[in-house]
């Protein structure tokens, strides 16, 4: 027994709390509670794949590979009705190799560092070969794409118009307002003096997009979205939605189209393929069957544990009877 200064003894308090008196209750669950919980997961994870795969499959969408400069395709009795988007498609390009992935510099992206001194993982895009800091820094700012993608629609025989793209609200909205922050909203172009551009961009960050103060800089969505890397080799990435005016009310109505593309983003020396992806979009997102493949993958599992827990539950209970007689 311990005791205090002046013989008195050590006590805890005589509360609940400290002498372990506090209510209990422990969980018993039978097998009739365990096989229900399991069998309506199971129903419940198998209808939602269902819905998720007959929901992916009804998306539009259409991919056409640019090896030419320009490009003609025709829609033929497929009308994408709604929102479109247009995305840009790359096969064999890494972003998830893990020093590509470090190339960058948050505290300069977000406006606080412009210079970059004391980052190292921009390296070898940190500075210039005469010592100027690169703005932005790093491998993947560096290898941003930057064809020009510009879909025009026939609406005539010999009338050509340009289907009207929006650039913005691309991005998700913790990038656009938390993880980008230019260094200033005026005079941005005084703000990057002392700075050069990655050596292969055409243009510096300050003119990704002179018209439009809300999209320049580091806040331009097209960078915005390159800079979220991909995790997988092959990869698709939003690089316009369809603006629903005059013709394109109700979408991309049928008929021919064509595709002037800038050529100005290499993929042949790193032995990869590009396309462009015209898709809609459901509730549950885009054309891919994964969730909805392992939602009723998870499902039909749940189902055959079910039985097979029942058929075990009732051999034991045979047992039992066997035993007491």
């Amino acid at each position: 027994m311990n005791w205090g200064g002046g013989g008195r003894k050590l006590m805890p308090d005589n509360s609940a709390m400290k002498q372990q008196k506090l209510p209990a209750h422990q969980l018993h669950f039978s097998a009739r509670v365990v096989l229900t919980i399991f069998f309506a997961t199971g129903v419940f994870c198998f209808c939602m794949g269902v819905i998720l795969i007959l929901s992916a499959q009804s998306i539009q969408e259409i991919e056409v590979c640019p090896i030419l400069l320009y490009l003609f395709f025709w829609y033929w009795g497929l009308n994408p009705g709604g929102d479109v988007y247009m995305y840009y498609k790359l096969y064999g390009f890494y972003q998830n190799h893990y020093r590509y992935v470090l190339s960058r510099s948050n505290n300069q992206l977000v406006g606080k560092d412009i210079m970059v001194r004391d980052v190292e993982d921009c390296a070898p895009f940190k500075v210039s070969q005469n010592k100027t800091p690169i703005a932005p820094c790093g491998a993947i700012a560096n290898s941003m794409f930057n064809d020009t993608i510009i879909l025009s629609y026939t609406l005539k025989s010999s009338v050509h118009i340009q289907v009207p793209m929006l650039k913005t609200e691309l991005t998700w909205w913790t990038d656009k307002y938390v993880k980008f922050q230019n260094p200033s909203l005026i005079n941005l172009s005084d703000r990057f003096v002392g700075t050069e551009k990655p050596p292969y961009w055409q243009a510096p960050i300050y003119e990704l997009d002179t018209s439009d103060p809300g999209n320049n800089g580091f806040l331009n969505d097209d960078f915005i979205v390159w800079m979220r890397t991909a995790a997988f080799p092959t990869f698709k990435k939003l690089y316009r939605r369809l603006y629903r005016v005059q013709y394109f009310m109700d979408g991309l109505p049928a008929g021919n189209y064509s595709f002037n593309i800038s050529y100005n983003f290499p993929v042949t020396r790193i032995k990869g393929e590009k396309s462009v992806v015209l898709s809609t979009l459901t509730w549950s997102g885009g054309s891919s069957l994964f969730l909805g493949l392992a939602y009723t993958v998870t499902g039909a599992f749940l189902w055959l544990a079910s039985f097979a827990l029942m058929a075990i539950h009732m051999t034991m209970k045979k047992k039992k009877l066997s035993y007491r007689r």
